[in-house]
């Protein structure tokens, strides 16, 4: 496991992007268990951060400045210092755990952590450390080396070539993002096909795309709306209440009426 490790890891350079990595992971799972003591009042466990006047600090001011401290001394330590770029970047994914875990909270400006809306965190944490774990293990956007490659050896043209391939690329990332399908959208970006598929499919019934093009007075797109909740119901109900059970069984459950 260690020649494995030191392989993939620290010859090629990514030692840093796995300390992330592993700080946004251990952030997570450390403010998750903090928030489920708190809110099952367990004496022992300290609670929440409350200087007086009935302020409550929340976690994401913490991770701001995690990672505005982390941030701005990797630009100032040099590429060389390999330890300390690395310790830098474990608190840069423990600030960036703590921003994104109440990601709802900066998305709608109100207190949603327990709420339905609040499990809208737990998917951006899910994404950043799906995303970054591929990363670490070598996993690049799809053509992305072969792009570069034929671009610096083709010159101006290769570039104008490349450049509207990768617009290409991000068109159809944002059009499946657009449709509500984020999971297909940000590893579609590893694996282009699902690009395809997403932007060819039906959009889910609440996504913007959805809102845009199927509640036209038409016929067409009163047919599109119908087959689309169909869809969301039949068939991708099952595995979001799989989805949810799992993330309730490491985050809490998400039950409270939001607090303004």
């Amino acid at each position: 496991m260690s020649d494995w490790f030191h392989r993939t890891v620290v010859e090629t350079g990514r030692l840093p992007l796995f300390c992330f990595f592993a700080g946004v992971i251990f952030g997570f799972v450390f403010i998750r268990f903090s928030v489920r003591m708190i809110r099952a009042q367990v004496k022992w466990w300290p609670g929440n951060v409350t200087p007086g006047g009935g302020l409550h600090i929340h976690h994401v001011v913490f991770g701001v400045v995690f990672m505005l401290v982390a941030g701005v001394a990797g630009l100032v330590v040099p590429d060389d210092y390999v330890l300390w770029r690395s310790v830098l970047a474990a608190l840069f994914g423990i600030g960036s755990a703590l921003v994104l875990d109440e990601f709802a909270l900066i998305l709608h400006l109100e207190d949603v952590y327990w709420s339905e809306k609040g499990r809208t965190s737990i998917d951006a944490v899910f994404v950043a450390v799906a995303v970054t774990g591929l990363l670490v293990l070598g996993v690049r956007p799809a053509g992305i080396d072969r792009l570069i490659l034929a671009a610096a050896a083709s010159g101006g043209f290769g570039w104008a070539i490349a450049g509207a391939i990768a617009s290409t690329h991000l068109g159809l990332v944002l059009l499946t993002l657009v449709k509500g399908k984020i999971w297909t959208g940000l590893i579609g970006l590893f694996i282009p096909v699902l690009l395809i598929v997403g932007a060819i499919r039906l959009a889910r019934p609440h996504s913007p795309w959805a809102r845009w093009r199927y509640t036209r007075p038409t016929p067409k797109a009163a047919a599109k709306l119908s087959r689309s909740t169909w869809r969301e119901t039949q068939l991708r109900r099952p595995a979001i209440k799989a989805k949810i059970w799992f993330q309730e069984l490491l985050a809490g459950h998400h039950d409270a009426p939001p607090q303004r």
